[in-house]
């Protein structure tokens, strides 16, 4: 499928599906989404909550990897341990990873070489990113997954229900609910009546919660302790 590196409306890129008419992050502003969604109401709340010194996060739809890149630029500012695990069946190009120029709107001086670390680093091994960050990047569908009590906190970011709302179903958020530690928490930007209602099928509570700029709502679900 064609894609297409887009400026948003914060100035921060993200890439277009044109057969789909479908984006890896808001047009509203990439950034600014990946920020609100996973940074404020995934990390930091999940920090707040628990006072923790060390995270497992666990992204579905590892993509352009910003939102890795921002989880790696606020545990350097935080001082927490990540470890991180992404998951992606279709990695994106070197020429796509350059496009997005993610270095000139995050702030950071090794913030441009540590992007090109998340992309070269080795499929389905941990890379050492840095001393406070380790990365895992897997090659699977979400269907595939396959882990149990491992993560802290999930951010589900695959594409939207309009366009793939296979992804949005009871069967897949039940191998999240798996990987999920007691008490864990799962961020995602959609609040869909559908995906809602399977998510709290399967066992989480789901709140609605204030979106990012650009959309009301999202959704932060819990998997009980």
């Amino acid at each position: 499928m064609k894609r297409k590196v887009v400026t948003t409306q914060d100035g921060s890129k993200t890439i277009r599906l044109e057969e789909w008419d479908e984006h890896y992050h808001s047009t509203h502003g990439a950034i600014q989404e990946s920020q609100h969604v996973y940074i404020e109401a995934g990390l930091n709340y999940f920090t707040a909550r628990t006072q923790a010194k060390s995270i497992s996060v666990l992204e579905a739809g590892f993509g352009t990897g910003l939102n890795a890149l921002l989880t790696y630029s606020w545990s350097q500012k935080s001082d927490i341990q990540i470890d991180y695990r992404g998951i992606e069946a279709f990695p994106i190009s070197e020429d796509e990873r350059q496009a997005l120029e993610y270095h000139q709107k995050i702030d950071g001086e090794d913030i441009e070489s540590v992007f090109k670390k998340l992309h070269q680093a080795p499929w389905e091994d941990w890379s050492e990113i840095s001393k406070s960050f380790r990365l895992k990047k897997q090659k699977l569908f979400f269907s595939d997954l396959d882990l149990k009590n491992e993560a802290d906190v999930v951010f589900y970011d695959a594409f939207g229900p309009r366009v793939q709302p296979e992804l949005w179903e009871k069967s897949v958020f039940q191998s999240f609910y798996l990987a999920l530690k007691p008490g864990g928490i799962f961020v995602t930007y959609s609040v869909k009546g559908t995906a809602r209602r399977a998510l709290q099928a399967i066992g989480f509570e789901v709140d609605i919660i204030e979106g990012p700029p650009g959309k009301r709502h999202m959704m932060r679900a819990y998997k009980p302790c």
